[in-house]
């Protein structure tokens, strides 16, 4: 799926990318709040300054993904992988994050 399928499905009103494999894509700076992302693979994906606000991305694969300056707030990453991902100044408030992850 490029970045521009999933700019048009969200706008579309289809925010369901649940297992959806986005890995390595350009996503910065989109919005997708709200959207399902769950089991996603997104690993290595650029998502500087996405609004990923009240995204569910449990059990997603973020390994390697650029998530700098990205806005997660509510964010669920429960079960979600995040090695070697970038959150520098990433907005996390009332995020659940994957047990045992520490900032």
């Amino acid at each position: 799926m490029t970045r521009d399928e999933i700019l048009s499905r969200y706008a579309a009103g289809r925010g369901d990318f649940q297992y959806a494999n986005l890995q390595g894509r350009d996503l910065r700076g989109v919005y997708l709040a709200f959207a399902d992302l769950s089991g996603a693979n997104l690993s290595g994906a650029n998502l500087a300054f996405a609004n990923l606000a009240w995204v569910d991305l449990s059990g997603a694969n973020l390994s390697g993904a650029n998530l700098a300056f990205a806005k997660l707030a509510g964010v669920n990453l429960d079960g979600a992988d995040l090695t070697g991902a970038s959150l520098h100044k990433a907005n996390i408030i009332d995020a659940t994050l994957p047990k045992g992850f520490k900032l």
